[in-house]
């Protein structure tokens, strides 16, 4: 386990759970499930048993530091990764391996979000170890894949094959293509043929065979963090990265590398997982009453409402009636209320907030 280690990505600001997650408080550091325990706190449990917390490293942006720090007091604070700008998950994972693998040429890392759900916790430890088996003895890039339970336009998908090889783990496959989220009929098919699974964006991988995939499919991203291997873990490293993340285009990890790479494998899993994307994903993840609406708030009364998700805070005292297929949130002065189907605007919305009524409220 030693050679194992986990890099949390918690950056982001999660425009389409607005009200609640805010630019100055983004969803990941909400406990937006109820549970007592914020997201990036539930997904730093998921992997304190899966590799060493020495090994564990959360990268965010420089403004998010302290709230890290606050929620996770048990990560050693230099582990506590800083981005001076947001760039995309692509020049984040650069700068984090390549920062890792002066650490330790030998490490074998996973990627994850900070804010996904996984209901299945002991399956996808096993998951991830196979990952971890396979990345370490080959020069390969696995990522999670998950079987699909409908037809979802909110979600990239993976296309897969037999491995040319006999895998150990026969949930293993080979890749081969990525789509980006597709339109309804497409997704459709995509179900039917079962050749697609939703693409999680967890990854595994050396850093050996990630930092070799950058310098052949993203050369310039490469040479920008290649450059600072003499500055990692030195008291120079803040003011390479200001000088690197200048450089660097915002890129996504999948159009920098995996979508380019003829080593890429995808290991199909069932975790009880969702991206908590939107207020719709999550509704599907709490406890629904008789008619179908999903409740986070102590003193909530409704009647005649249907199919709703109402989350509010604990003292306020809500009542409801006549709604159908509603999102109801408040946060911090703030009310929301928005039909499900459109909850898409959520975005524009907050724009138009923003440019209304400033940024205090965004």
């Amino acid at each position: 386990m030693k050679n194992y280690y986990c890099i949390i990505m918690a950056g982001g600001v999660g425009t389409r759970f607005w009200p609640m997650s805010t630019t100055e408080h983004p969803k990941q550091f909400l406990d937006i499930l109820g549970t007592g325990r914020t997201l990036i706190q539930q997904t730093f449990d998921r992997f304190i048993d899966i590799c060493p917390l020495e090994n564990i490293f959360v990268i965010t942006s420089d403004v998010y530091a302290d709230i890290v720090a606050t929620q996770l007091p048990n990560l050693p604070k230099e582990n506590i990764l800083t981005e001076p700008a947001r760039k995309n998950t692509a020049p984040c994972i650069a700068y984090a391996s390549y920062k890792i693998n002066k650490l330790n040429p030998n490490a074998v890392t996973v990627v994850a979000p900070s804010d996904h759900l996984i209901t299945k916790e002991d399956t996808f430890k096993l998951a991830i170890k196979s990952c971890y088996e396979k990345a370490e003895s080959e020069d390969c890039l696995v990522t999670l894949g998950l079987k699909p339970t409908r037809p979802d336009t909110g979600y990239g998908y993976i296309q897969f094959m037999d491995s040319p090889n006999k895998e150990k783990d026969e949930r293993m496959y080979k890749v081969k293509t990525f789509t980006e989220k597709p339109d309804l009929q497409t997704a459709k098919f995509f179900i039917e043929t079962g050749e697609f699974l939703w693409n999680s964006g967890i990854f595994i991988w050396s850093t050996k065979s990630i930092i070799n995939a950058f310098e052949k499919h993203d050369p310039e991203l490469a040479s920008i963090f290649r450059d600072g291997v003499e500055y990692y873990n030195t008291s120079k490293e803040k003011d390479f990265l200001k000088r690197a993340y200048n450089m660097a285009k915002k890129d996504s990890i999948d159009y920098s590398v995996m979508e380019k790479a003829d080593n890429v494998y995808v290991r199909s899993s069932e975790l009880g997982w969702s991206d908590l994307g939107t207020w719709g994903s999550l509704y599907t993840h709490i406890p629904h009453d008789k008619n179908n609406n999903a409740f986070v708030g102590k003193n909530i009364m409704q009647y005649d409402c249907n199919n709703c998700i109402v989350h509010v805070p604990k003292e306020k005292l809500v009542v409801l009636q006549g709604l159908q297929d509603y999102i109801v949130v408040e946060s911090e002065g703030i009310l929301m209320i928005c039909k499900k189907e459109d909850e898409q605007q959520i975005r524009n919305i907050v724009n138009d907030v923003k440019t209304l009524k400033g940024d205090k409220y965004v």
